[in-house]
């Protein structure tokens, strides 16, 4: 996979057909590193609710969804900035990458990309990231971005294996 060809954009309504077929085909590949969705959400229904909710939220000022595509157009990862916050400046990042696309690159691209945007879009000052401790590539990705471990401990599940990991962003802000 040539990064140079890879195209990050923010989510589109038109994306519900591409976005199922994305899912679907990573779905267990997922669920093995991150929290299962709800079944209803594997049908073109569930993903357009799911779109239109995310792009009601970034016309809210409170998430910026993207997809991340190949040279062909096809989806190959998702990156989001969730729980946008411009009053503490701060948001949390989000991403997943298609099995076969893996070890190329792209969550440090998609990171990479999440934290440009919440500098010179948002004006943020830090992001957060939650990831299962036994996710070690997330959590190499995030390292190598500048996140650091702020904490340790157990999420609302009762899980106690994961991280909280957090980076404070360089004032930058376009105008």
């Amino acid at each position: 996979m040539d990064k140079e060809t890879t195209r990050i954009r923010t989510l589109q309504v038109t994306d519900a057909e591409a976005l199922l077929a994305f899912e679907v085909q990573n779905r267990e590949w997922f669920e093995r590193h991150i929290e299962a969705r709800n079944p209803a959400f594997y049908s073109i229904q569930g993903v357009s609710d799911h779109i239109a909710e995310y792009l009601s939220g970034l016309a809210a000022g409170t998430w910026h969804p993207f997809v991340i595509e190949d040279a062909s157009g096809t989806i190959i990862g998702r990156a989001n900035l969730k729980d946008i916050d411009t009053h503490e400046r701060s948001a949390q990042v989000g991403y997943r990458i298609a099995q076969q696309a893996c070890g190329q690159g792209l969550a440090t691209l998609a990171v990479r990309h999440l934290i440009q945007q919440a500098q010179m879009h948002w004006g943020l000052g830090q992001l957060l990231a939650n990831v299962y401790a036994e996710n070690i590539g997330s959590v190499k990705v995030l390292r190598r971005c500048g996140f650091v471990i702020a904490r340790a401990g157990e999420d609302e599940a009762g899980r106690d294996d994961w991280y909280s990991l957090s980076t404070q962003l360089v004032e930058s802000r376009s105008v």
